[in-house]
């Protein structure tokens, strides 16, 4: 395909990927303020490292494992992507959308990098730096490359081998991003198992203003995530906006009605939960589903999340900050709600031009079940893909170099023992 630049869908391009990076300093706002006063720092730095590491290896070999020609392949094949040097713009992805090559290898970058931070929240408290840093390395080109290329490159995991009937919707993310961190963060939990005291004594959030902060930081983020993964400025980038803005806002009221129904009280913690709980959800179907298809996926989310949260105290795993609660749950909820409410016959909705397996509507749009089916499947393959690889490579660094810290630094304080430094003097 021959390339002609657009300047006006480049510059939106460029603005995109400066809010999803945004999104990973606003998520170690959001989990610092969770953790304890102790573990805030280490908590923050987990995001933070996130992106050195991620940043990195998505330019020097990543973007080439994910994008690379090779179909029924577990990679992309890497062969001329090594450091992303003299690569012709036409060889975009969106190369029909004016958008330069660069441009959109950065956008991507930033997927990969909130991916991994994501999983972080699940092993608050216990985890040694070192062995996070060693495994943002080795689950980015084990887990999230495969998987991501599986979605977007037609790899072995994919779903163009008569796997679905139909193709699977997934606009910006859902299963690449959400269920796969979360189903990571699940296995991670397993391996590493419970923070002392767990179930015993109060693991309250430290600052609740900053995860007030890193939920609003996030949703501003995330209208480049979803709206920019259209790769142009125009109405089905204004669709995946309008329905980022409206199904986190139902989100958050259906949390906080839970939590009142429930508890008595709706809390400041639950009003930002159910704002990312919505993100989550409306990320695979922001631009395929109308204005009503969003507000249904949003209170669904916001309500179930809420709900979901609360099943690590009575099946006894320990998910520091509800990345199973809200990630994986959120992921699934958006995912197969789509076999319920997309519309792809909305002038403004995207309904997948030029796929192998046209996708249909939703059931509660004429398309009968085949969608949902279809939307079902890709859910269980990607969850199923990382919890495996993800256990395995726990295991590895478990009884390698050591997951878990001591018993001792995780009571006086991971901040001090694995970084030399404290939030505030108190916590010293």
């Amino acid at each position: 395909m021959e390339f002609s630049l657009d300047t006006g869908n480049t510059a939106w391009m460029i603005v995109a990927t400066g809010l999803v990076l945004l999104m990973t300093p606003a998520l170690a706002f959001f989990y610092g303020g969770m953790v304890r006063k102790k573990s805030v720092l280490n908590m923050m730095m987990m995001s933070f490292v996130s992106i050195g590491t991620v940043a990195v290896i998505w330019v020097v070999y990543g973007y080439g494992l994910t994008f690379g020609s090779g179909e029924n392949s577990y990679w992309g094949n890497p062969s001329g992507l090594i450091g992303l040097n003299g690569v012709e713009d036409s060889a975009s992805l969106a190369a029909g959308s004016g958008v330069p090559f660069l441009v959109m290898a950065a956008f991507q970058a930033t997927f990969a990098i909130i991916t991994v931070a994501l999983i972080s929240g699940a092993i608050a408290d216990r985890t040694r730096f070192a062995a996070w840093v060693v495994f943002t390395v080795v689950w980015v080109t084990l887990v999230y490359s495969p998987i991501a290329h599986a979605v977007w490159g037609g790899g072995i995991l994919g779903w163009d081998n008569n796997l679905t009937a139909t193709s699977p919707i997934d606009f910006a993310g859902g299963t690449v991003v959400h269920i796969n961190a979360g189903a990571a963060a699940f296995a991670l939990i397993l391996v590493l198992g419970k923070r002392k005291g767990f179930g015993k004594e109060p693991m309250r959030p430290h600052n609740l203003p900053f995860v007030m902060l890193g939920a609003a930081l996030l949703w501003f983020g995330w209208f480049g995530f979803n709206a920019g993964s259209e790769f142009a400025a125009d109405s089905t980038a204004g669709r995946a906006f309008l329905n980022t803005m409206v199904a986190p806002a139902l989100a958050l009221l259906g949390w906080i009605l839970v939590e009142r129904i429930r508890d008595g009280k709706p809390t400041s913690l639950g009003a930002a939960s159910g704002i990312v709980a919505g993100l989550v959800a409306i990320t695979p179907a922001a631009a395929s589903v109308d204005t009503w298809g969003a507000l249904a996926i949003g209170f669904v989310a916001g309500a179930l999340c809420a709900l979901a949260v609360g099943l690590k105290y009575r099946f006894g795993y320990d998910d520091s900050l509800d990345v199973v609660g809200v990630h994986f749950v959120g992921g699934w909820v958006g995912t197969l709600l789509i076999g319920f409410f997309a519309n792809l016959d909305e002038g403004t909705t995207w309904a997948g031009a030029g796929e192998t397996l046209a996708p249909q509507n939703g059931l509660f749009y004429g398309g009968g079940l085949t969608q949902l089916g279809t939307q079902g499947i890709v859910a269980l393959v990607a969850t199923v893909a990382s919890f495996v690889i993800t256990l395995m490579i726990a295991l590895a660094i478990k009884h390698t170099i050591r997951f878990r810290v001591t018993e001792e630094v995780e009571i006086t304080g991971i901040d001090l023992a694995e970084h030399g430094e404290t939030a505030y003097e108190e916590a010293k």
